[in-house]
């Protein structure tokens, strides 16, 4: 890494970060933001994503020394103070930490395909626009050991920076990617080997009961609308068991229940 200390607001280097609760509505032509220790922590091990700066309090520091000799050595670091961070970000970042990340490639998804293991797990999220719920799913996915996650054209941005802070840095984790809609994607994976279990509260099958060999797709629709129920009708419907008197639950936390039965942790 490199060190440059910046007293001046209007310097140049630090224009990526502005306005960043605006521009994660508008976008950041491919780039996203990385907020807090642990998240850049995952950042900077990510073999699917890398840091092109990181903007750091001047107070934070030298807590942060040992993660940042972990860095590139041509990394720049921002150190600022209090006052220029929260006036350039437009709020007041308690973490004090920030970076601006990319991705380093990209796989197609048919070329997933082929590397996938014998005994994969996949989630794929249809409809899902809730950003906390996509990043708790990618937290989720990775205590979990799924292979990857498969967006429908319908799901929100995981990289927006409130998903990738729910999900601890998963995002950068988990291998994910964005598809059409969600009937291509059930086909795609049908001919590629996969069985699939779709989560319904009208589900007929009890996730208890999920396999835990073979190539394994876990489908989560939104928390409304829940799955096509052309799509339902069509695949195998699963359940979580629960009290009678109630029959839902949040999308993220059935995703975790639903992960545990499939993964090898509960064989």
């Amino acid at each position: 890494m490199t060190l440059f200390t910046i007293s001046d607001a209007s310097d140049p280097r630090l224009n990526p970060y502005g306005n960043i609760r605006e521009r994660d509505i508008v976008g950041r032509d491919g780039n996203f933001i990385a907020e807090g220790k642990v998240v850049l922590a995952v950042l900077l091990g990510s073999s699917y994503f890398q840091a092109q700066s990181v903007l750091v309090l001047e107070s934070r520091l030298a807590g942060l020394a040992d993660l940042l000799e972990t860095a590139h050595a041509d990394l720049p670091v921002y150190v600022v103070s209090a006052t220029i961070m929260d006036s350039i970000a437009g709020f007041a970042v308690h973490r004090g930490i920030l970076a601006i990340g990319e991705k380093r490639g990209s796989q197609s998804l048919p070329d997933a395909y082929a590397s996938f293991s014998e005994n994969a797990v996949v989630v794929v999220a249809a409809g899902i626009s809730n950003h906390d719920n996509i990043g708790s799913i990618f937290r989720n996915a990775a205590a979990f050991d799924a292979q990857a996650i498969i967006l429908d054209d319908k799901c929100c941005d995981p990289l927006y920076r409130k998903s990738i802070r729910v999900s601890v840095g998963a995002t950068f984790k988990v291998p994910f990617f964005k598809s059409g809609a969600i009937e291509a994607i059930a086909s795609d994976l049908i001919e590629n080997g996969f069985s699939l279990a779709a989560l319904s509260p009208a589900g007929t099958k009890s996730i208890v009961d999920l396999p835990k060999t073979g190539k394994r797709a876990l489908i989560l629709g939104s928390e409304g609308d829940g799955l096509p129920a052309e799509l339902l009708t069509k695949l195998s419907a699963w359940t979580i068991p629960m009290a009678a008197d109630f029959d839902s639950l949040n999308v993220a936390t059935a995703s975790g229940i639903a992960l545990f039965h499939a993964s090898r942790f509960s064989r």
